[in-house]
Order: structure tokens, then sequence, then C-alpha cells
């Protein structure tokens, strides 16, 4: 895969996250906004990449066959 084919994903799980944080503020936290949002969307796409069968991978791991496994 790559950037031109990981741009939309990327994109979709952003929007997403941004959705489902609004959500997150204005019920959880009561309208209060969230300091910590970066950790709260990273959290949240890792879970939506896992979901969906996902992962980062270093190109370097592809290029030796995936010696070195990036989970």
């Amino acid at each position: 895969m790559d950037t031109t084919d990981t741009t939309p994903v990327i994109l979709e799980l952003l929007r997403a996250a941004a959705k489902a944080h609004g959500v997150h503020e204005e019920q959880d936290l009561g309208g209060v906004y969230d300091e910590h949002w970066p950790e709260w969307y990273a959290a949240h796409i890792t879970a939506q990449l896992d979901e969906r069968g996902l992962r980062l991978v270093r190109v370097a791991d592809l290029a030796d066959g995936g010696a070195h496994d990036a989970s």
C-alpha cells in the first residue's frame, strides 16, 4: 500500500475520530474541552485500525521480508 492508498484511510479514520471525540467531550466530559485529545485520537484510531485488520508496518520490514515484526 503506497501513500496514495493510505491517505484516504487516514482521512476517514481522522474524520470518524473527530466525530466520536465530539460525542466523548459532550457526553463523558460534560462539554469540557479535552486537552488530551491527541492521546484520545491515537487510541481511537489504533482501535479502528485493529478492527479493520490493519496495522502500521515499517517499510524496511517489508523490504527484508518482515523479519522485524512491527506489532
